[in-house]
This record gives structure tokens, sequence and C-alpha cells, in this order.
């Protein structure tokens, strides 16, 4: 027995010790945690969901998935030839236009009424604290944070490694002046070094100006955490709206009335970019299946959607182009408009939006 207390204490102190590395983040603390408390989804110690929303539908569930994962292997469902990205140009950061550039997955780039904005940037080849993890797929690598010269806004939906990256945001420090994200993120920030002063947290409900634009952070159903612990800051939606163009930037969430009430609220959007990948059953409380992506567009009244949360990293066991090709029947059939680009590829806002069906000769 006394072995056994012997093995078990040792085995804490290395998951202690594992975790205070610096990829894993930090908890919110001092100034972070009272805001964290105050907040009217903050309850019995952890935010909470605008609706019952379990992260798995049970726990056989969970250890069904798991034993799939383990049976199909890490890069089953990944494609074979490498992702067509274009490269990043650097007048992109001095456009006069509107104009959004996708890196894959759920990262990025915004330049609205000449500011510049990057969403969930993840510039690191893994969506992991750990390099050997949910690695990026070939030619999506070839975006790097030493393509900016300066970035005025950083915004942050939540936590989550294919969202928030360590090394991402320790580079971009020197080109960024301002960092916007859901209350308790921005703990994570100062341990890697962002100064407060440079971080505004919200909470659902909340609003910042920033350089001529409105951040408004909204409800989503899903959960946060770098380790164990998990739901102690917020993940969120945005709205942000300019003197020319009203969009909704969603982060990860589950289908629900939410989309419905911001619509109502805070709509019609010009463009909606939503998640529509990474889903399963067992988790489909906290990720879309594709054919609610289309339905969460409606329900915002965007004009065009631009589905995310694919085409860089695989973190479920569906095949890597099954969420694009589900989106684009569900929409054909509902008669909303796309607008999908390859990587790299520019959406002018005012003008015409790409629909490319570039995946689709790829195995």
């Amino acid at each position: 027995m006394i072995w056994l207390l012997i093995f078990l204490l040792l085995l804490a102190g290395a998951f202690y010790l594992l975790v205070r590395q610096p990829p894993f983040g930090s908890l919110p603390r001092g100034v972070h945690l009272q805001r964290v408390r105050q907040s009217p989804h903050y309850r019995k110690g952890a935010f909470q969901n605008p609706e019952p929303t379990p992260v798995m539908v049970s726990r056989t569930a969970f250890f069904k998935t798991l034993v799939e994962f383990a049976r199909r292997g890490s890069s089953a469902g990944n494609p074979i030839l490498p992702i067509p990205a274009m490269g990043w140009r650097r007048e992109y950061e001095h456009a006069r236009e509107a104009l959004l550039i996708w890196f894959g997955h759920s990262s990025y780039f915004l330049r609205i009424d000449g500011v510049s904005v990057l969403v969930d940037p993840v510039f690191s080849a893994y969506a992991s604290p750990f390099s050997f993890g949910s690695k990026a797929f070939a030619g999506t690598e070839i975006f790097r944070v030493t393509d900016f010269n300066s970035i005025d806004i950083v915004l942050i939906t939540h936590d989550h490694y294919d969202h928030l990256d360590h090394a991402t945001i320790v580079a971009l420090q020197s080109k960024t002046r301002h960092f916007i994200t859901s209350l308790g993120v921005g703990a994570h920030l100062e341990r890697w070094g962002v100064p407060a002063a440079h971080i505004t947290e919200l909470d659902w409900g909340q609003q910042a100006q920033h350089s001529g634009l409105t951040f408004t952070a909204t409800p989503a159903r899903h959960f946060s955490g770098r380790s164990l612990l998990r739901y102690q800051s917020l993940w969120s939606g945005f709205v942000l709206q300019s003197a020319t163009q009203r969009l909704f930037l969603g982060g990860d969430s589950g289908y629900g009335a939410h989309f419905r009430e911001i619509g109502e609220m805070y709509g019609p959007f010009d463009l909606a970019v939503l998640e529509c990948g990474q889903y399963n059953e067992a988790w489909r409380h906290i990720h879309m299946m594709p054919e609610q992506t289309v339905l969460a567009s409606i329900d915002l009244r965007a004009r065009v959607l631009f589905p995310v949360h694919w085409g860089k990293f695989r973190l479920a066991l569906h095949d890597w182009k099954d969420p694009i090709d589900r989106v684009v029947r569900a929409a054909s059939e509902r008669g909303v408009m796309l607008t999908i680009p390859r990587l790299g590829q520019p959406i002018h806002l005012e003008k015409e939006m790409p629909l490319s069906f570039w995946w689709r000769p790829m195995a």
C-alpha cells in the first residue's frame, strides 16, 4: 500500500509540474478572479452555459470515442495531398477595402475601416500543448507571425489550444496594440507577457470600442480549460460593428436558441463566420453539426455564411472534407449564400465573395 501511495504522490507531482509549463497558461487570480466571480454567468465555482450543455452525452460515449480514435489512428481521414494555400501579401495590412483572409481552422485576418484584426490566430503547426499532438495538414503551415508588421487588435474567443496558441501570442506581443477576449482568458495572456493595460476582457453582453470598431461578446454553448479544470474562463462569439460592416464572429458553439436571440438583438449581419467541423454525436451539444451551422446562420439573419473550423486540423473522427461537403449541401437546400475561399485568398466584403470548391479534387 505504501508503494502505491508513493507512486500516486509522484504522479500527482509530475502532473503539477507539467501543467505549470507556460503553454498551459494560468487560471484567473487576483483582479481577474474578482471579475470572474462578479459575472452573472459564474455560479458554483464555474461559468455556466446559456442552457444545459454536457461536454459528452454520456460516460459510455466518452470511452467509445477514445477507443475509436485509437482504432483509426491519428492520420486516418487526413488529406493525402498538401492543402493548396495562397501566400500572405504584406499589402493586405494596409488595404483600404474591407477584407477577410482565412488561414485555416478558425484563424483569420480582418481589415475593416483601416483597422487590422487577427481572430484566434494559431500559427504553430499543432493545436496542442505538445508539438507531437494534433498536427496541422501539410500546406497550411506557410503562414507565420513574421508575415505581419503590426496588428491593431487580436481577438480571442476562448482558451482552447486550437484557438489560443502560446507560441503565437508570445510572438505577436511586440506587433499588437491591443487584445480583446472573453472574461478570464486575460490570465493566460498576462502569464505569457502581455501587459494588463493591453487586454480587454468581456462578459456576455458587454461591449468594447477600439480603433473605431465595436466588439460585443455574445453567448455560446461550449466550455473552456487547458488542463483538467474546466469552465474557469468564458467562451464567446463576438459581434463586430464598423461604420460599413456588421459581422458575427463565432467561436465554438453547439446549436441553440442563443443564435436566434443574437440575430434579433444585433442582426442582420453582412457575414457570419461559424464553425462547421470537428463534430461528433457524442459531443453534439458543444459543436454544431454542419446542417446546424446553416440553421444558425439563418437564425442570425446573416446575408452570407463563411464556414470555418476545418481545413487545417482534424480533431474529430470524420474525414477532413466531410464538414464542408455537408454545409454546401445544406446551404443549397435552404437557399443560404456561402463564401468559401482558399486558404490565404482574400474575401472582399463589399464585393462578390469567392465560392471555391478547391477541396473536391483532393483525396
